[in-house]
């Protein structure tokens, strides 16, 4: 019997049970939700790493926004929210678009 003790998808244990398996789960309290939301968005920024092909990464890119709704969520927040701070800080700052790598800054 494989133990995994990690966050998974809302419908991951209903997927398991109908294929006659039977699954052992809690609900988290606030703050082990964040923790796991955490490790969750670390596993699967892996996984983009991981990825070969562009339709992995896109799959795994998906499975960072849906772990990153969820984070916002928990800082009471939404991703329209985050969206507008993300805006903002690219008119500020700029984004990543161009490539720039940044070697060293002399005194």
């Amino acid at each position: 019997m494989p133990t995994y003790n990690k966050l998974v998808r809302d419908k991951i244990p209903e997927i398991i049970e109908a294929k006659g398996k039977e699954v052992s789960t809690t609900i988290l309290s606030n703050e082990e939700y964040i923790k796991e939301l955490k490790t969750k968005c670390l596993e699967e920024v892996d996984e983009y790493m991981k990825a070969t092909t562009n339709e992995e990464a896109k799959e795994e890119l998906a499975d960072v926004l849906e772990v990153l709704h969820a984070i916002a969520k928990t800082h009471g927040s939404s991703m329209e929210e985050i969206e507008s701070i993300r805006l903002r800080k690219k008119q500020e700052r700029g984004g990543f678009q161009e490539g720039i790598f940044l070697i060293d800054v002399k005194e």
